[in-house]
């Protein structure tokens, strides 16, 4: 097989040539035809995540078939089409775990963090955490699925149902979720970049009623905010932005520091929350919305020997909808 690895945080991933993985009881092999590149890639790369197993293989929204079982992997078969999320494994037996909250598990493992992932011609998986995918999918537009999508759909659904809604950030999650929102009869206000009228120009394409830039004050007050951005200055903003009794979610594993504010814009019952990974019970909802949401995603696809040619157009803003791997 062939991977790109990062073997110390802040160098660029190296292209290696690796033994094939042998699934273990449990486990399963998958060929990996896609796999997005997440911003929580880059804080991966970066070194913003502390304690990666180093040497690396980065990737957590992975598309491909299985071509090789360990014993005991239930109905999963050789050749099913599969997808694979950022949670690969939780304990079971921990409180987060045995009260369905596996998101928050002590001793859980993350696919592209602390297990390898899919930037790779080939990745082992717990085959108790990856999904199965229908055939009729495009490999590419899928990718993002697995991760801007399921983090998206977990953040719209703790954001409550507020009919005006705010993204903060708009990339490949929000360019999935506002799909998602505006088939719920959702409005969408997008904040981007100051000046970036290209993505303006995206969200509204998208379905968004207002775009403008992150220190822009939306023509309405907002029910509920997302943000996605992981820029620390915008939860201020976006509680400024919400009315009274709204909710502002942050969406990232990582954010920069959060500045002072005045208790005033939280005051009148307002909520700051925060998400943490995804269960499986998410992802169940989620693919079962995407054909009736009628999702379709922007993709940019990249070889895998251009991994770092992808986060460096991620990490300069460079990039419209998701950029993705093809081995």
């Amino acid at each position: 097989m062939y991977a790109m690895v990062l073997e110390r945080c802040g160098e660029k991933l190296k292209m290696l040539e690796r033994p094939d993985p042998a699934p273990a009881d449990g486990e399963v092999r998958v060929k990996v035809a896609a796999c997005g590149v997440c911003r929580t890639d880059l804080h991966v790369v970066d070194g913003e995540l502390s304690d990666p197993k180093l040497p690396i293989v980065p990737g957590h929204e992975i598309v491909g078939r299985i071509d090789a079982l360990g014993r005991g992997v239930g109905t999963l078969k050789i050749g099913m089409r599969v997808g694979i999320p950022w949670l690969g494994k939780t304990c079971g037996h921990c409180p987060y775990c045995l009260s369905g909250r596996e998101n928050l598990c002590d001793h859980p493992l993350f696919t592209g963090y602390t297990r390898d992932g899919g930037y790779a011609t080939h990745v082992v998986a717990d085959a108790r955490y990856v999904f199965p995918l229908p055939e009729s999918g495009n490999d590419v537009a899928d990718a993002p699925l697995l991760c801007a999508g399921l983090i998206g759909w977990r953040s719209l659904q703790m954001a409550g149902a507020g009919r005006r809604i705010g993204f903060y950030g708009f990339g490949a999650a929000a360019h999935i979720i506002a799909q998602v929102a505006r088939w719920q009869g959702r409005e969408i206000y997008a904040f981007t970049r100051g000046g970036d009228a290209a993505a303006q120009a995206f969200a509204k394409k998208l379905g968004a009623v207002w775009a403008g830039g992150s220190d822009e004050t939306p023509p309405e007050q907002l029910d509920c905010a997302i943000i996605y951005a992981p820029v620390g200055p915008l939860v201020p903003a976006a509680l400024r932005a919400v009315k009274k009794g709204g909710r502002v979610i942050c969406a990232g594993i990582h954010m920069s520091d959060i500045p002072s504010f005045p208790y005033s814009i939280l005051w009148e019952e307002r909520e700051v929350k925060s998400v943490a990974n995804l269960t499986r019970k998410d992802g169940e909802e989620f693919f079962a919305v995407v054909p009736q949401a009628g999702i379709v995603t922007q993709t940019l696809p990249y070889p895998l020997g251009q991994a770092n040619e992808a986060l460096s157009d991620l990490r300069s803003g460079k990039l419209q909808g998701a950029a993705v791997l093809v081995p």
